[in-house]
């Protein structure tokens, strides 16, 4: 038995209950958010293409068009002469593992996504000519595309030539369609390359629906499952998928608030690890904006909570306060990064638009949207807010 909560307007019910009518806001929001559009658009205007065949992975056991990466947490054994193979020190991640191609990515992403915002406030082509030029060199010219898949990422030398749960690699690539759909309508953005480019997270979804890397990671029990569903669910949206859609529903009810949430609206898996309040604040932020996207889809996840209260709304209860007080966190500080948050994380956001908590977006825009941290920066999926508005 399920529940959904009761607004003030409407009673909803689980099943035909209709998505919200936009609410009142966005503008206001948008207006907020300009200046850093803009200013994060026009260094995007100077920079110039990005490929991950750029940055040869020696390590590699594929080709040059395929990502690679190493695992985050994993060190070369000091008793060792070759120090294979490597040794895992969780929370601590290695400098000098490969991250080019996870580099060039999410700068990719970060450029993309300024540009794309930057036309949909301004509606200026230099913006999307600029952002449609990345999108080829990276995803679509056979010479320098990714292929649409992550055979290996997060390799552990020694070990592995690749896993399932590198496939958190390409979390950040939500963006990408986000940014396309707001480039439509200018005069770069042809029906042709946009084809192509749904033709590449089309394969890309499937892969990870299909293939053992995938399926691995699809099953986790923790932050990796709902970032590997969340990707699916916007791919899913992006490709017209309806039954991808219909299994992300299901693990969101099922799996996620089901078992991975406790009754106080944190996660105990999460809160475990040697920096639980980052992995705190990934999990929700994801997981909210899992719970944004599905509710384009027909019901309004936002209002969906167990009759013990687990839900969206639980979550973001929980971790607000110590948002807005870092001081008040009773659990010890994270081993890594930890002066760099919580960088306005978008559950704030996304939770005062739904659940009409306007204090929640004022802390939202108190806080600081362009962290130069970069372990912060590489956990945040959304870099510009205004591509998901609706």
């Amino acid at each position: 038995m399920v529940r959904l909560f009761s607004t003030g307007l409407l009673a909803w019910t689980l099943l035909g209950c209709s998505v919200p009518a936009p609410r009142p806001g966005n503008a206001a929001i948008e207006v907020h958010e300009r200046p850093r559009v803009l200013a994060a658009a026009e260094r995007a205007l100077a920079a110039g293409p990005l490929t991950i065949t750029a940055y040869p992975a020696k390590l590699s056991e594929g080709g040059r068009n395929d990502f690679y990466s190493n695992g985050d947490y994993w060190w070369p054994d000091p008793a060792k002469p070759d120090g294979l193979p490597y040794l895992r020190r969780d929370g601590q991640t290695n400098p000098e593992n490969f991250a080019q191609h996870r580099n060039a990515l999410n700068t990719f992403r970060d450029h993309v996504a300024a540009l794309a915002a930057a036309y949909r406030l301004t509606r200026e082509e230099k913006y999307a000519a600029q952002a449609v030029r990345l999108l080829d060199v990276f995803l679509l010219d056979p010479a320098t595309r990714m292929n649409p898949h992550l055979k290996f990422a997060q390799a552990i030398p020694g070990r592995n030539p690749g896993r399932g749960i590198g496939i958190i690699d390409t979390l950040h690539l939500i963006e990408i369609p986000k940014s396309i759909a707001a480039l439509r309508g200018s005069r770069a953005l042809t029906a042709e390359r946009e084809a192509g480019l749904r033709r590449w997270f089309g394969e890309y979804k499937d892969w990870m629906l299909t293939s053992p890397n995938g399926q691995e990671e699809a099953n986790e029990k923790n932050n990796h499952a709902v970032a590997f569903w969340l990707q699916v669910a916007v791919f899913a949206d992006f490709t017209g998928d309806a039954a991808a859609l219909a299994e992300c529903r299901a693990r969101f009810t099922r799996k996620f608030i089901g078992t991975q949430m406790a009754t106080d609206g944190g996660f105990p898996l999460e809160l475990a690890r040697t920096k639980p309040y980052a992995y705190s604040l990934f999990q929700l932020d994801n997981l909210t904006t899992l719970g944004w996207v599905l509710s384009d889809t027909g019901t309004d996840y936002w209002r969906y909570a167990l009759p013990d209260g687990r839900g969206l709304a639980r979550g973001v209860e929980f971790m607000t306060p110590f948002v807005a007080d870092k001081g008040r966190w009773t659990r010890p500080p994270d081993v890594q990064a930890w002066e760099g948050w919580p960088a306005r994380p978008v559950f704030l956001l996304l939770g005062g638009l739904a659940l009409d908590r306007p204090e929640l977006i004022d802390l939202w825009r108190r806080l600081d949207g362009d962290p130069t941290d970069p372990e912060v920066r590489r956990n945040r999926a959304i870099t510009q807010p205004v591509l998901w508005l609706r």
